[in-house]
């Protein structure tokens, strides 16, 4: 099985010509006709991440978000990303991401999270184009029934290994449609509110976005990495879903830089 091979699985469910004009997804370093041992699954990519896949024995590492967003003019052992590359590069160890086309996609990183809540009657929040489907940034759905918005946000912890969550001041008793959107979703939030979402469940939140919410709607911040955590089990279904036996597997170490006390 080439490096190729496993691209055309990934790029099958998520293409990458929709990820963002900013994003740099698909081959950070490696060749395509390397053959595949094995893969080492995450969302970011760190020299910890490499160090794992070394001593594990993979030689393909399936990230979320790209190790290389910006071009480099050199890659000396200054920073934490070039150290990755060289260490990758000198151990024959190739890096794929696949970022905002797996943002975008209905079943990709928002989808999950909504499945990860049970949300029915799911649909995309923000709306980018329509080819061949439509796809863009978070989702929108409905719980089964409505409930009290600290007991589901308590849900929402638990689900999503949270260690703690900011959140607005509940502006209704009862909540039932709810929106996600993985990463950093502030600018949807208009959206959230236009499509009558009672809570919106995002990260990266800043301190004068809550106060936008005027009591139109409960805003959540989740955090960026407890979001998108999920998307390591996509990658997991959708290559062993086409080689039931090949070899792949979770990366252990937690590349969130975030701590709480």
């Amino acid at each position: 099985m080439k490096i190729q091979e496993i691209i055309q699985i990934i790029e099958a469910y998520a293409p990458r010509e929709l990820q963002a004009d900013f994003d740099n997804s698909g081959l950070i370093c490696g060749d395509v006709e390397q053959e595949v041992t094995s893969i080492l699954l995450c969302i970011d990519v760190t020299e910890d991440v490499v160090r794992e896949a070394i001593q594990k024995g993979h030689n393909l590492i399936i990230s979320h978000h790209p190790l290389i967003f910006k071009g480099l003019k050199q890659i000396t052992p200054s920073t934490y990303v070039e150290r990755s590359i060289i260490l990758a590069v000198k151990n024959e160890i190739a890096i794929y991401a696949a970022h905002t086309n797996m943002d975008v996609i209905a079943q990709g990183v928002s989808g999950r999270m909504a499945d990860k809540l049970c949300l029915k009657d799911q649909e995309i929040l923000q709306q980018e184009g329509e080819t061949p489907y439509p796809y863009g940034y978070g989702i929108i759905g409905t719980l089964d029934f409505p409930v009290d918005p600290i007991f589901f946000l308590q849900h929402v912890k638990e689900t999503f290994h949270c260690k703690g969550i900011r959140y607005t001041t509940p502006s209704k008793k009862q909540i039932q449609r709810v929106a996600v959107c993985g990463g950093a979703g502030a600018s949807f939030l208009p959206t959230a509110i236009l499509k009558k979402a009672d809570l919106y469940i995002t990260g990266d939140l800043k301190y004068h976005d809550f106060f936008l919410t005027e009591n139109r709607i409960i805003l959540a911040d989740i955090g960026h990495y407890e979001s998108e955590q999920f998307t390591k089990d996509i990658f997991y279904e959708l290559v062993t879903k086409k080689m039931p036996k090949f070899a792949v597997q979770f990366s252990d170490i937690n590349t969130n830089p975030i701590n709480y006390l």
